[in-house]
């Protein structure tokens, strides 16, 4: 089966937000396109508002009259599954629902000829199940786009156990030729991106059920510490708390309720009590009519030290590892740097002038008094560091280190100790759930780390991530979060452990 090209028809099933986002990506790439929606008068006003969408784009200057003129005249409505039969393609967008796609894969697979790809956007239902039913399931396709369609690059190109390789090879090409950046992957719970990125959300929740933070803090220290573009609740209020913890409870549900996956009781609570986000008018912050700029600039305010005196010096023992840039840092800032060889059996650390050490966030409560400080993607761009005192250290200690951050030009953020803190642990974890993505054979390192900036916005990769921290740091941070919480959430994968080994040399049978 060869990829349809792009004079040929395409038939979109579903004729809501997204079928009219990939509905708008297949015009605009050349093709006839045919609109379909079970519900009577939803084709034709889909059909209307991709229009609307077609002129606003030519109002902005991103489409001329005539490309419009021209893409309109290929669009239409297909009052039945009997009009696709022209269809060279056709991809389904309902509702998820196993038994829904599978009675409509079956009128469509009567409707088409047999050279016609068939292709699924489901985002958590398996591939192979959708297309158990039919006469030849190998033609039919996981095409995953992500939301909004015209605008997100990623598609994820799935296959079924029984899918035809060269079904699967024609959906990517085709993808690649609408000018979308596709990446393969096998049928997994998730798929990719929503398989991979499940610790983003559970670590600033689990973070959150500890009442380390409250979820402005935490966001901020994973937008202005770990680099994403959003924090995890502001994110899941976007996306939506049902949606999101419906995702979590799929994949958790699917993986035979893994540990590794398990969904927040605090977000059951939350869609439980009916505050869904930014649809419902409130989530973790208010939203809409009723509440206030000022009501969500407060809600979404971290918590922030205020300003201290910085140390006249620091002392640096040892290597600081991922943390390394941190010794340029405080002497740009004019504090004096003294270095001292690493002691025997500790990793390496900042000692302030009155003895109390800062480690960088390992996944251990401390056994001494002593703070922890948060990873960051780059400490010289971070503009907020998040710091946690173990019980007993004096708060002019406290003091100190915020002072020695802020002389660095990084905003405080002081938390309750607990193990990886909140960039560290979520970084490590990502990194883990990469490592046996790839393990597995669900997509190949490449994809990996490209679906991941592409579908959520990352600003690395997690392999990439890992390598950059280094992968025994990362095992070691993990172990250190197992110890605290053995119930196999945070063992490190064989292929962490592997890879890790390897870095240092370690030879493993």
């Amino acid at each position: 089966m060869s990829a349809p090209d792009l004079s040929s028809t395409v038939a979109v099933v579903g004729a809501g937000t997204m079928g009219q986002g990939i509905a708008q990506v297949a015009l605009l790439a050349g093709h006839r396109v045919l609109l379909h929606d079970a519900a009577p008068g939803q084709a034709l006003a889909a059909v209307d508002a991709v229009a609307a969408r077609l002129d606003r784009l030519v109002e902005k200057g991103r489409l001329g009259t005539d490309a419009r003129v021209s893409a309109l005249a290929r669009l239409s409505a297909a009052e039945s599954v009997a009009d696709l039969v022209p269809a060279r393609l056709v991809v389904e967008a309902v509702v998820e629902d196993l038994d829904v796609k599978r009675r409509l894969f079956a009128e469509v697979e009567r409707a088409v000829g047999d050279d016609c790809l068939l292709a699924t956007n489901t985002s958590s239902l398996s591939v192979t199940a959708v297309a158990s039913g039919l006469r030849r399931p190998g033609r039919l396709v996981g095409m995953h786009f992500f939301n909004p369609a015209p605008l997100l690059p990623l598609v994820e190109v799935v296959a079924g156990a029984a899918g035809d390789p060269a079904a699967v090879t024609a959906a990517y090409e085709l993808a690649a030729a609408w000018g979308k950046t596709p990446v393969r992957c096998t049928d997994t719970p998730g798929f990719l991106v929503n398989r991979v990125a499940r610790p983003f959300y559970a670590e600033a929740l689990r973070v959150y059920e500890e009442r380390a933070a409250d979820p402005a803090t935490i966001d901020a220290l994973l937008r202005e510490s770990g680099g994403f573009a959003m924090g995890a609740f502001e994110l899941t209020d976007l996306i939506g708390q049902d949606v999101n913890e419906a995702v979590t409870r799929s994949v958790w549900e699917a993986f035979g309720r893994d540990p590794k996956f398990g969904p927040s009781l605090a977000q059951r609570r939350l869609v439980e009590s009916g505050r869904l986000g930014r649809k419902s008018g409130r989530g973790w912050f208010p939203h809409g009519p009723g509440h206030s700029a000022a009501d969500l600039a407060a809600a979404t305010s971290p918590h922030t030290a205020e300003a201290a005196l910085a140390p006249p010096f620091v002392t640096v023992r040892g290597e600081l590892g991922p943390a390394a840039e941190l010794s340029a840092l405080a002497e740009e800032s004019r504090v004096e740097v003294r270095r001292e060889p690493a002691e025997p059996g500790r990793p390496g650390t900042l000692v302030l002038p009155g003895g109390v050490r800062l480690h960088l966030a390992d996944g251990r409560l401390p056994g001494e008094p002593s703070i922890r400080f948060d990873l960051a993607l780059d400490y010289r761009a971070a503009t907020r560091v998040g710091i946690a005192p173990a019980a007993g250290v004096h708060a002019d200690a406290v003091a100190e280190a915020t002072g020695l951050f802020q002389a660095m030009g990084k905003e405080v953020s002081v938390i309750r100790d607990v193990p990886g803190m909140v960039v560290a642990r979520t970084v490590a974890m990502l990194v883990d759930f990469a490592l046996d993505a790839v393990a597995r054979e669900v997509a190949s390192p490449h994809d990996v780390d490209t679906a991941m900036r592409l579908g959520v916005n990352y600003p690395l990769g997690p392999l990439e991530w890992g390598e950059r921290i280094s992968l025994p740091y990362v095992r070691d941070l993990l172990d250190g979060l197992h110890a605290w919480y053995p119930t196999g959430r945070y063992a490190p994968g064989p292929e962490l452990r592997r890879r890790a080994a390897t870095a240092q040399g370690v030879i493993c049978s």
